[in-house]
């Protein structure tokens, strides 16, 4: 990247042999923020500004996702927890708050399963429940076999028009022309086959049920009143499980939490933080 006739640096960092993207912004206390399936950082752009007055905001893009390397392997929730422990251990970071949105939130439990809480001072699960996979045991869960089978043949057939469909799904209100571009911007990055491996994995998703009833550290849950995907009570049923649990709704969202309501987010992951 060329800059005012400078060479700029890009923030990349190598974890587990995939070169990761990831921008941070302020000091303090680590929050890291942890993106959705087929979206990218820029989802968290309102938090990495808004919160870096106070707070050492990071994000980064999973591989496969975003700016970060395309790789051809390792497209399991389980290695992009793996991934996110590699990150943390580079950039020596204690005592974080892991914020996850949607798959994010997937991958923020999936870490804890693998390797605890030690390096965690809260979690914060925007907009996800214990499981999205519909189980005979769980009245919840926002998947079955067949709505899989469709999402992975409309991403062999038609990748841009699925888009489509999404960015209107993310939103309480039909996105602005900024707001579908970002969208559209970000799910096209991730490749059709990576995006069909992460569907797939859907189908052999763990139950967090579990994991959540053994977290041992204080938790945020947010859930939009509008979200398309799933319930507000699936989403409370993560707070419910946790021990130590905030729940907040936000009225005016629908899954895009942190981009419908930015401002109001910002102030209760800050409230949240400062009251650890």
């Amino acid at each position: 990247m060329r800059c005012d006739s400078k060479f700029v640096a890009v923030p990349v960092i190598q974890c587990n042999g995939a070169d990761l993207y990831y921008e941070e912004h302020g000091e303090g206390q680590p929050i890291v923020f942890l993106h959705g399936a087929t979206a990218g950082l820029r989802y968290f752009e309102p938090q990495l500004m808004g919160l870096s007055n106070d707070f050492r905001a990071i994000a980064v893009d999973f591989r496969g996702h975003g700016r970060s390397e395309k790789t051809e392997l390792g497209h399991t929730f389980g290695q992009y927890a793996r991934d996110v422990q590699a990150f943390l251990e580079q950039l020596e970071l204690d005592q974080v708050v892991l914020a996850g949105w949607s798959m994010g939130a997937i991958i923020s439990w999936e870490y804890i399963h693998q390797f605890g809480t030690n390096r965690l001072r809260a979690i914060v699960d925007i907009d996800m429940e214990p499981s999205p996979l519909k189980r005979p045991d769980y009245e919840y869960g926002s998947y079955g076999r067949e709505d899989l089978e469709g999402a992975i043949e409309s991403i062999q057939q038609d990748p841009i028009g699925l888009l489509e469909e999404q960015a209107e799904a993310l939103l309480k209100e039909p996105p602005t022309r900024e707001l579908r571009n970002l969208i559209l911007d970000e799910g096209s990055r991730t490749p059709p086959a990576i995006q069909g491996s992460l569907t797939l994995g859907l189908s052999f998703l763990r139950d967090y049920r579990e994991v959540l009833r053994s977290v041992d550290v204080p938790a945020l849950v947010c859930a939009g009143a509008d979200e398309k995907w799933r319930s507000v009570a699936s989403v409370e049923h993560a707070a419910e499980l946790i021990p130590d649990t905030r729940f907040e709704l936000f009225e005016e969202s629908g899954h895009g939490i942190t981009l419908e309501e930015p401002e109001r987010f910002n102030q209760v992951l800050r409230d949240f933080v400062e009251s650890l």
